[in-house]
């Protein structure tokens, strides 16, 4: 009798341990870990200069993943690890950009520390990043969310300043490595922005500045 009851109570603890486990994984969010960039090689800088342009006419194949992994690096990952300064400047090392990846199978924030995907969505919300059409097909969109509460000091004009500074320097960086690996890229301002950062599950103090489309050129 004793040996069904710790049986009994044995199968209980097992199935309540389980199910506490399950719980657990389907909260936690999805990750993508990116491989490391590529930081050598790539065509020089005066020829990426020379090609660099605006495009907005796209393939629908997705990127790979190391592709992505550089680009990301590229646009405003770490580029001195003793200090964590990126590649893009900041004022007063503020940091306050983050870049939001809008995939086909879902929404992720860039994590630059780790190198990182973490999935915020699980739908795809690219046809909210803009207006125009070519949006929703494309590979991948990059929405640019300014932390406003980075910034301790100032205005909030002098906020949005600073933040389209370093919207700007960021997006040019993209441009760049675009020209350099032959892809086509279109930075945007036409926005809903009340109804992407709401779907984005945005602070009052985090403010989307632009997005940039990214993707293979149509031939």
């Amino acid at each position: 009798m004793k040996i069904k009851k710790f049986l009994f109570l044995s199968l209980c603890l097992l199935i309540i341990f389980s199910t506490v486990k399950t719980q657990e994984t389907a909260s936690k969010p999805k990750e993508i870990k990116l491989p490391a960039p590529r930081v050598d090689g790539g065509r020089p800088l005066m020829q990426c200069l020379k090609d660099r342009q605006s495009q907005r006419d796209f393939k629908p194949d997705p990127l790979p993943l190391q592709v992505l992994s550089d680009l990301l690096w590229a646009a405003y990952g770490i580029n001195r690890p003793e200090s964590g300064k990126r590649t893009a400047p900041s004022a007063v090392n503020w940091q306050n950009i983050d870049i939001y990846v809008a995939l086909a199978d879902g929404l992720y924030l860039y994590e630059p520390k780790a190198h990182k995907l973490i999935q915020l969505l699980a739908e795809d919300i690219r046809g909210l990043t803009g207006t125009q059409p070519f949006v929703k097909e494309a590979p991948l969109n990059l929405i640019y969310v300014a932390d406003l509460a980075k910034i301790p000091r100032g205005t909030d004009e002098d906020k949005r300043f600073y933040s389209a500074a370093h919207t700007g320097f960021i997006s040019q960086n993209v441009y760049l490595f675009c020209a350099s690996e032959g892809l086509a890229t279109v930075v945007r301002a036409m926005i809903n922005r009340e109804e992407l950062a709401k779907k984005m599950g945005l602070r009052p103090d985090q403010q989307i500045t632009l997005a940039q489309t990214v993707g293979y050129p149509k031939k």
